[in-house]
């Protein structure tokens, strides 16, 4: 399993909120909605996304894929200057700025809204918004910057058609398909940060192309519950124990088996969210011998029982740490990006 499998294997959609919106200018929305992350992408027309931080506005054109990291509010927009006319709150509830809800008014059908006469001018915006990430994608969205742009020319366009079909439609399974189209968009446009240049991706998600770490961590990530040792790690890499760990500390900033008690202790949290999870059965799934030297070990790292980390942990935004601020742009210079 590589560094990517492993973050993006436990935070799949489930019932993600997927829309199409139809747009006609003058047009902005602020979006209220504090979802950890949100995914966009323009099928016409173009938008500007808006970070409320006074960082760079983002051009989108048709076909770049947004990936947006909550839960801060931001405004999507026809042009930088428009006047916020719709504003979406926590439960997706559209209101106007004198407070109508226009939430069902412009419903359009099956998970259509906006304008009800489209014209040459008009936008045509897919969305889709994850309600709860896993533990797993929490470390993801610690790292993520607060806006990732993938260019129409590197994104799969044969996907987002596939949405642009499949969002207004109401068949057997349509939530499940509708939950994969807007992961592997996603998927798509995190293959593409860590090699961008300047995408300040994280040392430990670069890391997988690393000659020596790369392998260790793939070990490391198949097999959490292995009794590993620096010794095994490094003869299974085919390197010396002393390359292994000098390497490791040089890239990840901490030694094989510090990594290895952090990632146990995310899984370990992530497996605790499942209604039917004890304290012993996650234990043995992560490596610890008994649900007394997990709950040790996590309350020495994350300062709480696995107990009391559940019960604190059911809201939306529990434990979302605040990720770097910023923008990355994953393109060659010709894609637009001025400050407004």
């Amino acid at each position: 399993m590589d560094m990517l499998t492993g973050l993006l294997e436990g935070p799949q959609a489930r019932g993600a909120f997927l829309l199409k919106s139809v747009l006609n200018p003058p047009w902005a929305m602020r979006i209220e909605d504090r979802a950890p992350l949100s995914v966009a992408t323009m099928v016409r027309g173009s938008a500007w996304l808006l970070p409320d931080d006074g960082g760079d506005p983002v051009l989108i054109a048709p076909g770049d894929v947004a990936v947006v990291r909550g839960p801060d509010p931001y405004t999507v927009a026809d042009a930088p200057g428009t006047p916020v006319q719709v504003t979406v709150g926590p439960d997706q509830r559209c209101s106007t700025p004198e407070g109508e809800d226009v939430t069902d008014s412009m419903a359009l059908g099956v998970r259509t809204w906006g304008a009800a006469h489209q014209h040459a001018g008009s936008a045509v915006m897919l969305s889709g918004t994850y309600q709860a990430p896993s533990e797993i994608g929490r470390r993801l969205l610690g790292a993520l910057p607060k806006i990732l742009v993938r260019p129409a020319k590197a994104a799969d366009a044969t996907l987002i058609d596939l949405l642009a079909s499949e969002i207004s439609s109401e068949e057997p399974g349509q939530e499940v398909v509708l939950d994969r189209l807007l992961d592997l968009l996603l998927i798509g446009v995190l293959r593409a940060w860590p090699s961008a240049a300047d995408s300040g991706a994280p040392a430990w998600f670069r890391a997988q192309s690393d000659p020596v770490v790369g392998p260790a961590l793939r070990l490391l990530h198949e097999s959490p519950a292995h009794a590993w040792t620096v010794e095994e790690l490094a003869v299974r890499v085919g390197v010396s124990r002393a390359s292994l760990a000098r390497r490791f500390r040089e890239v990840m900033g901490e030694p094989p088996v510090g990594y290895l008690t952090g990632w146990r202790l995310a899984l370990a949290a992530d497996m605790l969210r499942e209604p039917d999870a004890t304290v012993e059965r996650v234990a043995r799934r992560v490596g610890y011998g008994s649900a007394f030297a997990l709950s040790a070990a996590f309350k020495r790292v994350r300062g709480m029982s696995p107990q009391a980390f559940r019960a604190g942990s059911s809201g939306p935004d529990a434990e979302l740490a605040p990720g770097p601020g910023g923008t990355v742009v994953l393109s060659p210079p010709e894609v637009r990006s001025r400050r407004g």
